[in-house]
């Protein structure tokens, strides 16, 4: 189904009991994060705040946030999509006269997704003084260093060679016509506001808000750098996207869009921007960005100004993440022809934890492969990345860990790479995008009986209160799949972890981590969360035997993880007391 707009998905999900109005009043402090948290975590429809405190706009939030609403938005299941494009791409290479035929319907497709100039855009009937304090911009949460908008679709052109790129990215409100520009590390729009810079030049700027579903998928997709972001959402619409030139800025915006907001983000100028409450479920730190001021504000008749919230996994980015690698996950085939299913794990924060199932055909392809995926786009970001065999669940991590705890001896299948780019949001480090990456080689293997598993065979394994006696610090003790004990600990979660991976009884695993004492370990999404997040590889990561041959470090025995939280740390998201008392009280008005 084709969606021309944001307000047309609406009224389509609100037809099929997809969408709820709520319309009693609204803060946008704080109040409006908790009631979608919940409403999302409780499998509620999306929301339309049609009475939002201090702005005249109605608000929808939670719009993508199930997996029956971006089926809704697309037409069918993304993973349809990703095989298509996978069949596509493999038919015509090379190209045959009889494949344009018998692939006709992505032929239209693709030339479809040219684009075409709209005269009369709606996403400008109504020209407007700029000036953000009119919108319903939310506080998502209590440290956040002010409002952000949330969902705003950032376009800017190259330059040198005029390609687009349309990316989501945070923007800090400091006035009501300037806010900051969170380009991250490996950004389409950084990259060009970086060549912007080289050049002596301003750079304009558009943010569109409230596009039509198939742009908005477009803008999360982690595209290849150099793709258009709009010509692919076309794709996906299988119709163009109407383009018109903007008022005040010498480039094209979204005719279909609810709000544009047209502005310059000028040379050389830094101002400081954060905190946030961001999708690793932790406040990143403050830092000094680009600053976007507005030059012109334009939007239909009657608007609706989108958002969302993200946090401690689940949240919405769920949805909107995971059907972008359906889309394009199987496209790292054409890349890597060893390469059979990757999966980046919402629950981590997608960066931080990768999983790579690879068709071996020689001792070590799978690293090789390994090695050639963090060197591609957005998954150069990854911290962890962990490889298994052809026809292993890349996304059901119980399967994940049954496979390191047979096949992985961090003898032969642990690199640690030292020092290079880490995604902007993550502290571990303790310095902003440095960090270190690790490759775990859990791929099934023909190995001499002089290079087999070093493991003691253990007669007496452990029983979890034997653990949690271990150590006056383990406030708790879990062991997933027989592979990964999890111990809470109270303090000195690297003391315990090194005590642990020594002790004869628990050498028939495989992993030790050490976690806070907010995580639960016997819930999956939680602990993935509460593990990938807060270890830094170099730091964190340690051997119940570690040696240099040289230079080169030698790892044996088990491997420890310490994952718990560090002083230097930023907070874990949490919601005031008083914040969570009064949507308790108001919870069944809302709803009503």
């Amino acid at each position: 189904m084709k969606f021309p707009s944001l307000s047309d998905y609406l009224r389509y999900l609100e037809s099929i009991g997809e969408l709820r109005r709520i319309s009693v009043e609204v803060d946008p402090y704080l109040e409006l994060t908790e009631i979608a948290i919940r409403g999302l975590r409780e499998n509620k429809p999306a929301i339309l705040f049609e009475n939002v405190k201090g702005s005249r706009f109605p608000l929808a939030i939670n719009v993508y946030g199930s997996e029956r609403r971006i089926e809704h938005a697309l037409g069918r299941h993304p993973g349809d999509i990703g095989r298509e494009l996978l069949s596509f791409a493999e038919s015509m290479m090379p190209p045959r006269p009889g494949t344009f035929w018998k692939q006709r319907t992505m032929v239209f497709k693709a030339l479809s997704s040219r684009g075409r100039g709209v005269a009369f855009a709606d996403s400008q009937r109504v020209v407007a003084e700029p000036n953000l304090d009119a919108l319903p911009i939310q506080t998502c949460w209590p440290g956040d260093g002010g409002r952000f908008l949330t969902l705003g679709q950032v376009m800017t052109y190259d330059p040198v060679d005029g390609k687009r790129n349309v990316g989501i990215y945070r923007l800090h409100v400091y006035d009501a016509k300037t806010t900051g520009m969170h380009w991250q590390i490996q950004k389409g729009g950084g990259f060009h506001y970086h060549r912007a810079e080289q050049l002596g030049k301003d750079l304009p700027v558009a943010v569109a808000l409230g596009t039509d579903p198939a742009l908005l998928l477009a803008s999360v997709a982690a595209l290849p750098e150099g793709m258009d972001e709009v010509a692919f959402a076309a794709f996906l619409r299988g119709a163009s996207i109407g383009m018109t030139l903007g008022k005040s800025i010498p480039i094209q915006v979204p005719a279909n869009a609810e709000f544009i907001l047209e502005g310059v983000v000028h040379q050389k100028e830094r101002r400081r921007e954060g905190p946030f409450g961001d999708h690793f479920g932790h406040y990143s730190h403050s830092a000094d960005f680009p600053v976007f001021r507005l030059t012109a504000m334009t939007h239909r008749r009657n608007p609706v100004y989108p958002a969302t919230v993200v946090g401690i996994p689940p949240m919405e980015d769920k949805f909107l993440g995971d059907a972008t690698q359906e889309i394009l996950g199987p496209l790292a085939r054409m890349l890597h022809t060893e390469v059979r299913d990757v999966w980046a794990y919402y629950e981590s924060g997608f960066h931080n934890l990768l999983v790579v199932s690879v068709d071996a055909r020689y001792k070590k392809e799978a690293m090789k492969a390994a090695l050639g995926l963090l060197g591609t786009g957005q998954l150069s970001l990854t911290k962890c990345l962990v490889l298994v065999s052809a026809g292993v669940d890349v996304r059901d991590w119980s399967v994940v860990l049954k496979e390191i705890g047979q096949n992985f001896d961090p003898h032969f299948d642990f690199v640690l790479l030292p020092r290079v780019p880490l995604d902007t949001l993550d502290f571990t480090s303790f310095r902003m995008e440095l960090g270190s990456k690790m490759i775990l080689d859990a791929t099934r293997k023909q190995r001499p009986e002089s290079e087999t598993k070093s493991k003691l065979k253990s007669t007496s394994r452990a029983r979890l209160s034997d653990i949690r006696a271990m150590d006056r610090r383990i406030l708790d003790a879990y062991v997933w799949d027989n592979c990964l004990l999890l111990v809470k600990v109270a303090e000195k979660g690297r003391a315990v972890v090194e005590k642990l991976v020594k002790r004869k009884e628990l050498q028939h695993l495989t992993m030790i981590t050490a976690v806070s004492e907010d995580v639960d370990i016997r819930d999956r999404e939680n602990t993935i969360w509460g593990v990938f997040t807060r270890f830094d590889c170099e730091r964190d990561v340690i051997f119940s035997e570690q040696s240099l041959m040289g230079i080169s470090p030698i790892y044996k025995g088990l491997m420890g993880i310490d994952a718990t939280w560090k002083t230097g740390y930023p907070e874990a998201l949490k919601m005031p007391e008083d914040i969570v008392k009064k949507v308790d009280s108001r919870w069944k008005e809302y709803w009503t």
